[in-house]
């Protein structure tokens, strides 16, 4: 869709997790190796609420259980050789007796570091000695009837060979200054903080106030020495074509690391290799009018005092059914209020309808949701009350729209859904997701849109699928369209995406016609903004500025039929 201002407001709940705080255990000698890397389990009690990636993802209010069995495993792959020193074993009170710790180099030949019969449970900070890739837990005794649930299973050690960890992200809402910053109805509190903050979707600019000038510079505060290694920009179209990466350790005497006079913007990966606390971008020549601006400055290498950055969400599953609607309601019957809430009010992007509450989204009794888009004739229940005389107004036209936020909001997943369009000049039926952050008071397109499908009935054969935000947005969205070869409204289609850490994948009855990959349309559009839940939206438009008005031919009423939404994760 191209603008979203949404139309009703709600309240979305919130779960408070109580954190489990537990004393520390005695320091390993190395790292913690373990904590967000890719992890599998021999079963789960519900893959949903206890999902193996909880032991993994350095919060102790989250766990992973298995089934009620024996024997199970919890396997987890640091990614790289190392020589693992400590293994600690955070247990819920369903804990093991009888347990092993193996490490492998290939998941295959396995060598046992630990083993016990007599697991006392709670926390277990283990000694072991080996080396490998592969850190399992097999668990052979179960302490009570249950199955086996930890909070967390945390592995540390250093690479192969005894050399520096791998390099790190350094600069993570680490302090940072810079030579002015913009906060204006353009770019409002746009400061330097904002460059360190892992979120694509914020920035830092420089001040206009006298004029955007040269230099313009941004410096990060590391905390204490460091070996820098790699610097990431990602620019704003305000970028520079000539600039410095500087390093200090006194933040007054700066060597400069690079040097360019072709900054290209977008998002530059820079081989870096210096030694200091504070790392500076030295401005010297801007791309256009404006100043300087990044949505991100990331900072990597060895040492400085830098802070972790929060877990990734789990890898996504796309076969596994996590929520669905198959609309099988009795003819007549409205959404389920337990997973849709219709939204009610006028229409945005200069759209003609007015969203009714359900009263243009029933069921047909025959396994589909019809959302009908009509012509109001007289005034009516489903029209709204005039502001001045209190009585109904004549609303022209009247359509349905529907979302599920509050009731499933989730990061990543196959989402998709069998829908037959309305179509017809002006007409402009959707299946798209918001980010969820727009209930947190962050605007779009800065929460990320992903349209899974759009279809505008002037273009009688073609669908779209769109990304949209803050550095592609509405018309200039990222997307591609799909020609069907025949009315996309002469047959039901099943519309999907699969959604994940790394690319999106966009489909029409499985065929993979636009897929995003998240490294790309950093270095040619912009920021990826689409690392944190979204929800569903069901809506079928009339008129707005893409499809244009409805015409003396257009056919009212237009419905638009959907036969399921699935959402696998």
């Amino acid at each position: 869709m191209r603008s979203r201002r949404f139309l009703t407001s709600g309240v979305v709940a919130a779960l408070a997790v109580t954190l489990l705080h537990l004393p520390s255990p005695a320091a390993a000698a190395g790292e913690l190796i373990s904590q967000g890397k890719p992890v599998t389990a021999s079963s789960t009690e519900n893959a949903a609420a206890f999902p193996a990636t909880a032991a993994v993802d350095g919060d102790t209010g989250t766990r992973w259980s298995s089934q009620f069995g024996d024997p199970q495993w919890l396997q987890v792959d640091l990614g790289a050789t190392y020589a693992v020193d400590e293994v600690r074993l955070n247990w819920e009170a369903a804990h093991a007796r009888g347990f092993a710790i193996h490490i492998s180099a290939d998941a295959a030949d396995w060598s046992t570091v630990y083993t016990t019969a007599t697991g006392t449970g709670g926390v277990q900070a283990l000694p072991v000695s080996g080396t490998g890739r592969y850190v399992r837990l097999d668990l052979t005794a179960r302490a009570t009837q249950w199955g086996y649930s930890l909070w967390e299973f945390q592995v540390f050690g250093t690479p192969e060979g005894g050399g520096p960890a791998d390099d790190g992200l350094l600069s993570y809402n680490r302090p940072a200054t810079a030579s002015t910053f913009q906060d204006d109805g353009a770019c409002q509190g746009c400061a330097p903080a904002r460059a360190t903050d892992l979120d694509p979707a914020t920035r830092w600019a420089t001040s206009p106030v006298n004029g955007w000038v040269d230099p313009g510079w941004i410096t990060i505060d590391l905390g204490a020495p460091a070996t820098v290694t790699k610097v990431v920009l990602q620019w704003d179209p305000a970028y520079a074509t000539a600039y410095r990466i500087q390093v200090s350790n006194d933040n007054a005497t700066w060597t400069t690391i690079h040097q360019t006079n072709a900054g290209r913007g977008f998002k530059e990966t820079l081989t870096v290799d210096g030694t200091g606390r504070y790392v500076r971008m030295y401005g010297t020549a801007r791309s256009n009018g404006y100043g300087y601006s990044l949505w991100e400055f990331q900072v990597y290498g060895t040492g400085g005092d830098p802070t972790p950055p929060p877990p990734a969400p789990p890898a996504p599953d796309f076969t596994r059914l996590a929520w669905s609607d198959e609309f099988n309601g009795a003819n007549g019957a409205t959404p389920d209020p337990a997973k849709w809430t219709p939204e009610t009010g006028p229409g945005v992007n200069n759209e003609l309808q007015y969203y009714t509450n359900n009263d243009n989204a029933r069921m047909d009794g025959a396994g589909n949701l019809v959302i009908q888009a009509r012509r109001e004739v007289t005034p009516g229940s489903s029209c709204p009350p005039d502001p001045l005389s209190g009585g109904s107004t004549t609303c022209q036209y009247t359509s349905g729209r529907l979302n599920t936020a509050g009731k499933l909001d989730f990061t990543y997943g196959r989402v998709e859904a069998r829908v037959r369009v309305s179509s017809g000049q002006g007409l402009w039926p959707a299946f798209w997701m918001l980010g969820s952050n727009f209930f947190q008071g962050r605007q779009w397109p800065a929460c990320g849109e992903i349209d899974i499908l759009e279809h505008v009935g002037k273009e009688p054969n073609n669908v779209y699928s769109t990304l949209h935000a803050p550095a592609y947005f509405g018309a200039g969205g990222h997307g591609a369209p799909l020609d069907l070869g025949q009315a996309a409204n002469a047959a039901y289609h099943v519309f999907a995406v699969e959604w994940g850490p790394t690319r999106m994948r966009f489909f029409v009855d499985g065929n993979n016609f636009f897929t995003v990959d998240k490294d790309t349309l950093e270095t040619t559009r912009g920021p990826w903004v689409y690392d944190h839940p979204f929800f569903l939206i069901l809506n079928n438009a009339v008129g707005g500025d893409w499809p244009g008005p409805p015409n003396a031919s257009t056919q009212f009423p237009q419905n638009m039929l959907i036969d399921y939404v699935r959402v696998y994760r």
